[in-house]
């Protein structure tokens, strides 16, 4: 049995539109919707999942639209930027002209660790970077939608490094050296990069040394939480024995019918999961009408009139050609 973390799995975060997150997720960034569920903890709100073609473990960034939830005031001790890795340097050129052409907020293009970057916010203030694959090794990158309104060499392939500021660095670090086994790469000023098992900026995180900020607060535009990916259920269980070993304040075993998790919390104000690779997103749906339909696990199936009623509807059919299916 492989007890190793092998990458990152998804990073769920929270924004103020579900249909306006599903817009820039899809037609900006372009890519899949393969889920439309609901948080499991709190029915009331929606669960996207934005991935590659297939819905690849790695590949997925998740919102959440908490009702009445207030904007997120970003300061120390949080998940403070999303990676979005692309396939070379060139790629990043096509990306200013797109955001350009689309009036999304950028940065200019700079380098950190080695690999060219590019800064870049959602409609809520939402913090973004796309990260140059030039020159990674590691976990490989997801494959583009097939629908996908940007071109295949330019897409978006995964995850990339997620950046967690914090005033206390020698504990986290701690955290994730020696419970989740990084490897402390690189430092580069207020910057240091830890990597699991050599796998690339597909398995980093980019811890942010912030000494004088104010204590985050979540809210839209803001993190929820960071998933790190694991084989299967037997190697989820060595992790849940670990974490709840070391006596950090922890979920145990949760089962969220498309993978199976455990939760802690590493420092105050970080949340992070564990999650296995499977089974999956189209367990319970055709790859085709995958992201077109509510759809709901079955321990949720007999409460769907109740929660539907609870939701504002939205219409997410793809702007592809191909699509024949969904709500009109």
């Amino acid at each position: 049995m492989n007890t190793n973390l092998t990458g990152l799995h998804h990073l769920t975060a929270i924004t103020s539109s579900a249909p306006k997150i599903f817009d820039f997720m899809t037609e900006i960034l372009g890519l899949h919707l393969i889920k439309k569920t609901v948080n499991q903890d709190d029915v009331r709100t929606y669960h996207l999942y934005f991935t590659d073609d297939m819905g690849t473990a790695g590949t997925d960034i998740t919102f959440f639209d908490f009702p009445g939830i207030p904007q997120a005031i970003h300061g120390t001790n949080e998940l403070n930027r999303t990676s979005f890795r692309i396939p070379n340097d060139k790629a990043l050129d096509y990306w200013i002209q797109r955001f350009d052409q689309y009036k999304v907020r950028h940065g200019e293009i700079d380098e950190r660790f080695g690999a060219k970057i590019l800064y870049f916010y959602d409609f809520d203030g939402q913090n973004y970077q796309l990260i140059s694959d030039e020159h990674n090794q590691g976990v490989p990158g997801g494959t583009p939608y097939r629908y996908s309104p940007v071109p295949a060499e330019f897409a978006i392939v995964g995850l990339g490094p997620e950046y967690i500021t914090t005033d206390d660095p020698d504990n986290l670090g701690a955290v994730l050296v020696d419970l989740l086994e990084f490897e402390k790469v690189q430092k580069e000023g207020q910057f240091t990069l830890y990597e699991l098992h050599q796998g690339g900026h597909g398995a980093q995180v980019i811890v942010d040394h912030q000494r004088f900020l104010n204590q985050a607060m979540q809210g839209y535009g803001g993190v929820h939480h960071l998933a790190f990916r694991t084989d299967d259920e037997k190697s989820l269980n060595y992790w849940i024995e670990r974490i709840s070993g070391r006596g950090f304040k922890d979920s145990g075993f949760v089962d969220r019918f498309y993978f199976k998790s455990e939760y802690f919390r590493p420092i105050p104000g970080l949340l992070f999961e564990i999650a296995t690779d499977g089974p999956g997103f189209l367990l319970d749906e055709t790859y085709e009408e995958a992201g077109v339909h509510l759809e709901l696990p079955p321990f949720l199936e007999g409460d769907r009139a109740s929660i539907e009623a609870n939701l504002v509807p939205f219409n997410t059919v793809p702007n592809s050609p191909e699509a024949h299916v969904g709500d009109k």
